[in-house]
């Protein structure tokens, strides 16, 4: 959050003097079909028997990809963004122990239960974040990451919004089953349709 904000910070100098166009677009988690988000949760729950989850009670707004793709083009094709800033997020406020026990039940885990999510205390939790870290590849979760959320990832409704953007942001509990359901009960109905003819 610190370099993101530094980022900014550097933008805004730029466009201060004249010599960069800036429209700042602030999303909040992002989701769709392929991310790193929905689908690790899902993918978890279908190794592990429950979920042992630091941070269970931190707060996003998810935001679809699509939606946010959008306002980056509207904001490339209309001259009244130069200047502005805009929150992006969905229309759904969801806490980090929802988010992971609605991956297992949409991708059909525990025949559509999900798994238990066991919050963790802090110190429990950032002793999985620092274990998580040691991990070979990329980590799963890091002290950074449970830092992050300290803070509640949802739009502050200081700055306009998707709306003012000409956008009606699709909600998660909408799109989320649809692309984690194609591993799960979804795809199961799915096919019986189809092989009822419907």
């Amino acid at each position: 959050q610190r370099s993101k904000a530094r980022g900014e910070a550097v933008l805004g100098q730029a466009a201060q003097i004249g010599t960069l166009d800036l429209t700042v677009l602030r999303p909040s988690v992002i989701f769709g079909a392929e991310d790193r988000f929905l689908n690790l949760f899902a993918g978890l729950q279908k190794v592990f028997p429950l979920m042992p989850l630091a941070a269970a009670d931190a707060r996003f707004q998810p935001v679809w990809v699509r939606d946010v793709a959008e306002a980056v083009v509207n904001g490339l094709n209309d001259d009244a963004t130069i200047g502005q800033t805009y929150e992006c997020c969905g229309p759904e406020v969801w806490t980090l122990r929802e988010l992971v026990t609605a991956a297992g039940q949409w991708a059909g885990v525990a025949g559509g239960r999900g798994r238990p999510v066991i919050g963790l205390p802090r110190a429990l939790g950032r002793l999985q974040a620092l274990a998580l870290e040691l991990l070979p590849g990329t980590p799963l979760m890091s002290r950074d990451n449970l830092d992050s959320m300290k803070l509640d990832n949802v739009c502050s409704g200081q700055a306009p919004g998707l709306k003012a953007l000409g956008i009606d942001a699709a909600p998660l509990s909408a799109v989320g089953p649809l692309y984690l359901g194609q591993r799960g009960r979804q795809a199961l109905l799915d096919r019986y349709r189809r092989g009822a003819g419907r």
